[in-house]
């Protein structure tokens, strides 16, 4: 008569059988592009709904005239400011101004955080002594670095990118510092196996393995870059520098004109969600579906 009973092999043989297919589920994730009308419905329509709800309540203000004018102008009043930029043809050549600055001068600083943050992050006499002054910047507010910036190189385009370039560097090689702490010591001992030492052991290893905190670093480098930028606008102003979005804010100011003041902080914050839009949240998308984290287009 046949035994009923499994042997221990095939047992053991199921078990196998089970761990291969549990593996390649897990490595079988299936990425599809999310749907158009779904990025409208979850992506574009919130924020769209947000800035509609603010302009409501800011007509609203405006009508139940809980200030003076002059202090709250209506939307339709900004309206007439951008409206009159854009017939002088000004409107672009401010924006263009600040952008390019601060593009320019973040990837200066991307070129020096990221080999400075390496160098902190792995050579243990260089971050005892440069980490806690990398710290100290980068609570240090940026404005403060306007004053002997104009001293030191005068009102220029240099001054400009020397001010991003203390506000940003900071925090760019701090993220990779931050990012390169989180790395698995495991990881490190495989690429030397491996023979990736040196400038390959960080480049095939470690900047692979710290991206995400990287990105964070750089999100961040960027935003101090800005803020940074629009400081330095604000404070220094000649002819010789154009009109930027920090001068045209502060040309508001002068000529007590709300609007323009009101069209100027709008302009700043549309370049800062537009550049995360655009630059920064498709990084991340990248990076994070490459890891199996993101598993929607």
């Amino acid at each position: 008569m046949a035994s009923t009973e499994t042997s221990p092999k095939a047992h053991k043989a199921d078990d196998l059988a089970g761990l291969e297919a549990g593996l390649d589920a897990l490595d079988s994730v299936q990425v599809r592009r999310t749907p158009v009308r779904e990025v409208l419905l979850k992506k574009v329509l919130p924020p769209v709904v947000a800035a509609l709800l603010v302009l409501v309540v800011w007509q609203l203000l405006v009508t139940l005239e809980v200030t003076d004018a002059y202090k709250l102008p209506a939307p339709s009043a900004v309206w007439d400011s951008l409206t009159t930029m854009w017939l002088e043809g000004t409107l672009l050549e401010v924006l263009w101004t600040s952008v390019s600055r601060a593009l320019f001068g973040f990837l200066l600083a991307l070129a020096i955080g990221t080999p400075l943050g390496l160098l902190v992050s792995r050579v243990k006499f260089v971050r005892a002594a440069i980490g806690p002054i990398l710290a100290g910047l980068q609570s240090l507010p940026s404005v403060a670095w306007v004053a002997p910036a104009v001293l030191w190189l005068g009102l220029n385009d240099s001054m400009m990118y020397a001010v991003i370039l203390l506000g940003a560097v900071p925090s760019i090689a701090n993220g990779l510092v931050a990012g390169v702490d989180q790395v698995p010591p495991l990881y490190l001992r495989a690429g030397q196996t491996l023979g990736a030492t040196g400038l390959k052991g960080a480049w095939f290893i470690v900047m692979p393995a710290a991206l995400p905190g990287y990105l964070a670093g750089l999100k961040q480098g960027w935003a101090f870059s800005w803020r940074s930028l629009m400081a330095a606008e604000i404070i220094a102003s000649s002819p010789d520098l154009g009109l930027g979005l920090g001068q045209l804010l502060e040309n508001g100011r002068n000529n007590i004109d709300m609007a323009g003041i009101f069209l100027a902080i709008i302009l700043i914050l549309f370049v800062g969600i537009a550049i995360d839009l655009l630059i920064f949240s498709p990084l991340e998308r990248t990076v994070l579906r490459r890891r199996g984290l993101l598993t929607k287009g």
